[in-house]
């Protein structure tokens, strides 16, 4: 599965090179890192939420999912400090390219109706983010195994310094941008 690191460093990086006149290969954008998250507000009452999604997450991401905690109690949502509220996993290195490329080819593909992703999910820095609605799409989760369809958050973070670099990259490494 190193073909997207491979993609990157003999394809998308010359590319890039060429495209944005980069004086030195250093300035070249490329992958920090790219984190996952899942917020289940559910949690609160049955912990057990919280162990099933990390399985979920785990064999998304080929990797082992972390609990995230409240960090504030809000009453109105009766939450107090300190209860797990969620689960996040950050991919780097081989994983991370590897993650993409199931992204990419298997997962989005699998999206009803799907016309892409947004182009707007830049934050002016050059990361990108977006939301699935549902677990499903990955081919490593099993229909009957799921109590709950849940949805994610993604995030790429690259060294891109404008949403320019940012999105070029992620189209060069086969994004599929809607139109």
């Amino acid at each position: 599965m190193a073909r997207f690191a491979d993609l990157y460093k003999n394809e998308v990086a010359p590319a890039l090179m060429s495209k944005f006149n980069y004086k030195s290969s250093m300035q070249i954008p490329r992958f920090n890192k790219i984190v996952i998250n899942v917020g289940a507000g559910d949690a609160k009452d049955n912990s057990k939420v919280i162990d099933s999604i990390i399985e979920e997450i785990s064999l998304i991401a080929g990797q082992k999912a972390v609990p995230t905690y409240a960090r504030k109690s809000v009453a109105n949502f009766k939450l107090r400090e300190g209860v797990k509220i969620g689960v996040k996993v950050t991919l780097r290195g081989e994983k991370m390219y590897e993650f993409m490329d199931r992204l990419f080819t298997f997962a989005l593909p699998r999206v009803r109706d799907f016309k892409g992703i947004n182009p707007n999910g830049f934050d002016g820095h050059g990361n990108y983010s977006m939301g699935l609605r549902e677990q499903l799409i990955f081919p490593e989760i099993e229909y009957d195994k799921v109590d709950k369809i849940r949805g994610m958050d993604i995030t790429f973070v690259t060294t891109a310094t404008t949403d320019e670099e940012a999105k070029e990259l992620l189209t060069l490494m086969g994004a599929p941008f809607a139109k």
